[in-house]
């Protein structure tokens, strides 16, 4: 069964889907999104808010969400039940 996960608002998010969470400050993000926007390819979650991260996902859909990318991360690796993955990579606890 696919895990969902909340990204804010009451929105919810396959996290099979999601390829990367990313913050939206870089102006590649930017371009990124403007063109998703013109090509009806954006989903925005945030509310009215701030966007503070961007989820690219498997369909080239881009999702727009009002909380940071750091806890999306986190609700995704509790949901699938995965441990930190820089531990894993580094061996670090």
């Amino acid at each position: 069964m696919n895990t969902l996960i909340h990204i804010g608002f009451g929105n919810i998010v396959n996290t099979a889907k999601i390829i990367a969470i990313v913050s939206p400050d870089s102006a590649p993000v930017k371009r990124m999104v403007q063109a998703a926007k013109e090509s009806g390819r954006v989903i925005d979650a945030t509310q009215g808010r701030k966007t503070k991260s961007v989820l690219v996902m498997e369909n080239a859909q881009v999702v727009l969400s009002a909380l940071l990318p750091e806890t999306i991360a986190g609700r995704a690796q509790a949901a699938g039940g995965d441990s930190d993955p820089e531990q894993q990579v580094t061996g670090e606890v």
